[in-house]
């Protein structure tokens, strides 16, 4: 994998020795180097005592602003090194065994099983350019993503990276950042043979003008205990709850919520708290601000007063910025979203508006017709109006759909022009195809480079096909 990390042969011998280092000093400090004999609090005690000397105020601390241009670049593809013991990892597969079954042990995407509890987090280094982070919390994350890749064999799964999850066991890095971020989730692509559309898709909504992740693509390496090892190219994401409503909002203060199954599909009556999961202000047990957004969705002035009935739904959810999400949505036909699954995103309480607002998470199997009866239709026909009743109802109502229609026009000569959309996906598939088509066996859902680039030449007739298929409905009587 010399090729696929972009460095010279000599930096990367330094890379690699330097990382060796770093593990056999973590193994030593954990107790893992000295045949398990070691008291467990002797080895605690010397996996705290270290002195954080790559730290800097612009890079470690949480004084400055989120470094976008740092993190974000989408000029080229960074690498990332997760350092982590032997003993640590161990733990993780364990738990996942635990949780899932053995590892290889067969067809992922079958019979997913649904668990609230969260993988096993552990701390391990992070290394960066020449910078290294101290103690970082890291686990695996996902559902099918995870649970597929998991049970098929391969090791290429997502996680969770929070750099200052174990502040309080080794006080030195308290409040650590990565250049201004608390946290991350890496995606690893799956289920995309191009590994463009969670980057796409978000740069896409961005342009649009709905708040969205920023995304970026890495080359991912993890170490733990023989050495660095290529684990593939993964979609660097920004955490809705760290820097998203931090700063595409007024403050980030105001109540977030990640819906989830049952009642996330807004069905009158089925309200439960449980399937709107608060994100921020966790020990404040008040919802009132969902129940308003269900009582004024389902008020029967829809019917008989439809002026009042927008009005008092406006005046706690962004029907404005929902709107111009579903047409962005429906133009790159994601599947897997409201409207056929209910989860895949958030609501935020803007603390300016007091309104919630719809952010769209987790776009990696956009771009295609998609399954479990593919992507909705522009006008919807091929969904069940009672069971989605968000989208039915404002559809319903002649001036909302007006708007939906104004923002399709627009997003399809914008932010999805054909021919902006198809240089965006040469330039991306030329920046990341030494990375993609280099990954190993059993880290890669790609059998081979032909999956890669007959993924994008997809992506490029899908973009065509888009602009044909939004004339066709706004010419529709």
């Amino acid at each position: 994998m010399s090729g696929s990390s972009g460095a010279t042969c000599s930096s990367a011998i330094f890379r690699n020795a330097f990382l060796i280092a770093a593990l056999i000093s973590i193994l030593f400090a954990s107790g893992c180097g000295s045949g398990g004999t070691a008291d467990s609090d002797t080895a605690v005690d010397a996996d705290a005592n270290f002195v954080p000397t790559d730290w800097t105020d612009a890079s470690h601390s949480n004084d400055v602003d989120p470094d976008f241009a740092e993190v974000f670049d989408d000029t080229q593809v960074k690498r990332l090194d997760i350092v982590v013991t032997a003993e640590r990892w161990q733990s993780m597969l364990d738990d996942m065994t635990a949780t899932y079954g053995p590892f290889g042990s067969g067809p992922g995407g079958i019979g997913l099983i649904d668990t609230d509890e969260d993988p096993v987090m552990v701390p391990a280094e992070v290394f960066y350019g020449d910078k290294e982070w101290y103690r970082v919390g890291i686990r695996f994350k996902g559902n099918s993503s995870l649970q597929s890749g998991w049970l098929a064999g391969i090791l290429k799964l997502p996680f969770k990276l929070d750099f200052d999850e174990y502040e309080d066991d080794y006080p030195q890095i308290e409040n650590q950042r990565f250049y201004g971020f608390k946290k991350f989730s890496l995606k690893n692509n799956f289920d995309d043979e191009s590994l463009l559309r969670e980057k796409v898709a978000a740069d896409v909504f961005m342009n649009a003008g709905v708040p969205v992740s920023h995304t970026a693509f890495y080359a991912l390496y993890v170490d733990h205990g023989d050495g660095p090892g290529y684990f593939g190219l993964y979609t660097l994401t920004e955490e809705v709850d760290d820097t998203v409503i931090d700063t595409q909002f007024s403050s980030d203060d105001g109540n977030l919520y990640k819906p989830e199954d049952g009642s996330a599909t807004f069905v009158a009556g089925t309200f439960n708290q449980d399937d709107f999961e608060k994100k921020t202000n966790e020990d404040d047990e008040d919802w009132s601000d969902i129940i308003a957004m269900f009582s004024a969705l389902h008020d029967d002035t829809a019917i008989s007063d439809p002026a009042t009935w927008r009005s008092n739904l406006e005046a706690v959810f962004d029907v404005d910025g929902f709107l111009k999400y579903l047409a962005v949505n429906g133009i790159i036909q994601n599947w897997d979203s409201y409207g056929r699954m209910p989860h895949n995103f958030y609501l935020y309480n803007d603390p300016a508006t007091g309104k919630l607002t719809w952010i769209p998470w987790d776009n990696n199997e956009a771009f295609q017709e998609g399954k479990q009866g593919g992507a909705l239709a522009l006008d919807f026909s091929n969904m069940n109006a009672s069971a989605w009743p968000l989208i039915a109802r404002i559809y319903a109502d002649d001036v909302y759909k007006a708007r939906y229609d104004a923002y399709l026009s627009e997003v399809i000569a914008g932010a999805f022009d054909t021919g902006s959309v198809q240089a965006t996906y040469d330039y991306y598939s030329a920046l990341v195809a030494a990375y993609a088509t280099t990954e190993l066996a059993g880290y890669s859902y790609l059998e081979g480079p032909g999956d890669f680039y007959s993924a994008v030449t997809a992506l490029r007739s899908h973009a065509a096909s888009r602009a044909a298929a939004v004339a066709a409905y706004l010419n529709s009587p």
